[in-house]
């Protein structure tokens, strides 16, 4: 109820009593109540007599409601579990997929302590500037397709840090987002699957929000940023994890009904990786050449100095200034 309440106070116009108790079907001593708790919460609300209501600010809080109010979706983030502080989001997700939680489920962090990236690398996330959730996906596709939903993720993020913030990013292949050469988000796939066929897959995002340059620690000073660095301006986390929830799943409909030949587009167009040199440095390899595009499956191809074409599964990726 709170989030529909905040949905209808987000205009910031008046809006009377009776007219929100009419819309949410509930009595005005209801209303009542929970426009006390929202105040209690940090919301600051104006009433006027004979106008009503009126949400003058927000706190930069990630409960449920918080994000609720600004959804749009039918299913992504419509089951939301909420933390002020865990070790990680990832394996929070892997405990609802395995209890059977509804396609669409999220976990939303305000602090991660033991934090990783691809690879098991540590991502750093500080407690109230950062942003970190994991959504709980049950598509039916095979195997090797899981790799396109992190693709996928990364466009869905860039087109939602634009429409909340303005910033235009750049997809570094296959999981970077980055602003002016420096990292903004990291995004990591995970999935349970029988030989043949995915049974869930868990995309965790990290965003760095509202850090300062003291923030990040001294590893990652001069290649990671933050949205408020950039824009010089907060964002509201729980507008942009909704307007996350709300690309992804117009892309995620469009990519189960057409295939990624309906994303690829979208992601070619932010990417730095394609038509440039680069080199792709696996487990087993390092490998230099031209960067021709992605595979169908969400592979990377890269023509070497010799013109033979190697397919990258999974990489760091260096680009050659």
């Amino acid at each position: 109820m709170k989030g529909q309440l905040l949905a209808l106070l987000q205009s910031g116009v008046y809006i009377s009593g009776e007219e929100m108790s009419r819309k949410l079907g509930v009595s005005r001593t209801a209303v009542w109540k929970q426009l006390s708790a929202l105040r209690e919460q940090g919301y600051e609300l104006e009433s006027a007599p004979k106008k009503g209501y009126r949400l003058l600010s927000s706190p930069d809080t990630l409960l449920a409601h918080d994000i609720e109010a600004h959804l749009q979706t039918k299913t992504l983030g419509r089951n939301i579990h909420s933390y002020d502080s865990v070790a990680s989001t990832q394996p929070l997700a892997h405990e609802e997929a395995a209890r059977e939680a509804r396609e669409g489920t999220l976990i939303v962090a305000n602090e991660q302590q033991g934090a990783r990236g691809r690879l098991g690398r540590q991502w750093q996330s500080t407690k109230g500037t950062s942003l970190s959730m994991s959504l709980l996906l049950r598509p039916d596709i095979s195997v090797s397709q899981a790799p396109q939903l992190t693709l996928l993720a990364a466009v869905a993020v860039t087109r939602a840090i634009e429409a909340v913030s303005g910033l235009v990013c750049d997809i570094k292949w296959p999981n970077d987002i980055l602003y002016g050469g420096k990292k903004l988000v990291g995004i990591l796939t995970e999935m349970a699957a029988d030989p043949d066929r995915v049974n869930y897959c868990i995309v965790g995002i990290g965003i760095n929000c509202n850090q300062e340059s003291n923030d990040f620690a001294e590893t990652l000073a001069g290649i990671a940023t933050s949205i408020k660095l950039e824009t010089g301006n907060p964002v509201q986390r729980a507008k942009l994890v909704a307007a996350v929830m709300n690309e992804f799943e117009w892309l995620y409909d469009e990519y189960i009904k057409n295939g990624f030949a309906a994303i690829r587009p979208l992601w070619e167009a932010r990417s730095v990786s394609l038509h440039t040199k680069l080199s792709a440095r696996t487990p087993s390899r390092i490998v230099q050449g031209y960067s021709l595009g992605i595979t169908d499956d969400g592979r990377l191809r890269i023509q070497d100095e010799d013109g033979q074409e190697h397919l990258i599964y999974s990489a760091d990726i260096e680009l050659d200034n």
